[in-house]
């Protein structure tokens, strides 16, 4: 993964890993270095819905997390993850005339199974968030699933037949959900 190119397109600092247990379980032990957003090859205990692992195939998938210490009273984070999958829903259909669905609320969806996974998790100061935690794992090029989720999960390559660009569906990604982080 070319992560030169991606920090071209943002300010905050990233850090990459071939291999972590889990970006999001990493995140919420450094977040007191600042924002930040971690992006991983692999990871060996992703979280996924109903207590899954999330399968982060090496070098063909994303896993990242964004850590933001927005200065803004909790309830401005209602409706968060539904606003991110719509802004990757979004993206997909710009980039790549491809229809996902949102099933809320955190899942998208591409020909009824499972794409993609938004984990959003704030800590406050009283009624003020203290640090917010975006994960998003993304099925870009995995064309091999566990038993456990071959019939429910999916990826770009597996239903289109072709590699994807992970670096530029992860900038698009990073600009959308900053933007959103600053409007709150």
């Amino acid at each position: 993964m070319d992560i030169e190119k991606i920090k071209k397109y943002t300010k905050t600092p990233i850090y990459y890993y071939k291999e972590i247990n889990s970006t999001h379980v990493y995140g919420k032990q450094i977040e007191g270095q600042g924002d930040a957003i971690l992006i991983a090859e692999a990871q060996t205990a992703g979280i996924g819905t109903k207590g899954r692992n999330w399968h982060t195939g090496e070098n063909k998938n994303i896993a990242m997390t964004i850590i933001k210490h927005p200065n803004v009273k909790i309830e401005k984070l209602n409706g968060l993850t539904i606003e991110i999958a719509k802004k990757i829903k979004k993206i997909i259909k710009e980039m790549y005339d491809y229809n996902l669905e949102i099933k809320e609320p955190n899942d998208l969806m591409l020909n009824g199974k499972k794409i993609s996974g938004i984990l959003t998790e704030s800590h406050t100061r009283g009624e003020n968030v203290a640090f917010l935690l975006i994960s998003i794992g993304f099925n870009v090029n995995e064309t091999e699933f566990s038993e456990e989720t071959k019939e429910i999960a999916t990826s770009l390559k597996k239903e289109y037949k072709k590699e994807f660009n992970r670096e530029e569906i992860i900038i698009k990604i990073i600009k959308n959900i900053e933007e959103i982080i600053e409007q709150l």
